[in-house]
């Protein structure tokens, strides 16, 4: 496996189109995206607006995005899209490690790092667990796609305290029945 680079997204409109529209994204609201699409988003701000939008780079190639939202909460949520060809390889793993050490370190101390995904998405769950996240919720019929279907979520995160420390806190869901 290549060393991965980071790369704030900067005026590559073209890039970011060809990337979003070559590969399918099963496991997002929106699976198929159009240019037409990337370009409204894009000219609206999106991917600036409270966002850093970073590119994850291999070999001078572009293989994956990440979006950290809510960047100026102290709370913020990521995503990440790796290009199909390079999935499976270990790159989410060490792109999810990379983006928890770059919020963490960010100068307004953040409290927490969140990420939501599909029941479905078995990849990203294992990632998260695998990268220190823990799973704190399992939200029923709350994953609406652009198509009309509905699928169950499930929320992870890790808290300052943990990376700190290098711990896992477990949570307390279940120390009463209500």
């Amino acid at each position: 496996m290549g060393k991965l680079f980071y790369r704030s997204l900067q005026s590559e409109l073209d890039e970011l189109i060809w990337f979003m529209t070559k590969n399918a994204w099963d496991y997002h609201a929106e699976t198929n995206t159009s240019e037409e699409q990337i370009v409204q988003l894009y000219n609206k701000g999106w991917y600036q607006e409270d966002r850093e939008t970073i590119w994850i780079e291999l070999a001078n190639r572009k293989i994956g995005l990440i979006i950290i939202h809510d960047i100026s909460d102290t709370i913020p949520l990521l995503d990440i899209r790796l290009d199909s060809a390079y999935r499976g390889f270990g790159y989410g793993r060490e792109a999810v490690k990379w983006i928890v050490d770059y919020i963490f370190n960010l100068e307004d101390k953040k409290i927490r790092v969140e990420a939501y995904t599909r029941s479905d998405n078995y990849a990203m769950r294992k990632t998260l667990s695998n990268c220190g996240f823990v799973k704190e919720g399992y939200l029923r019929s709350s994953w609406e796609n652009h198509d009309g279907s509905i699928h169950d979520s499930i929320c992870y995160s890790m808290i300052r305290t943990d990376w700190e420390n290098g711990v896992l806190t477990p949570i307390r869901l279940n120390d009463l029945p209500y």
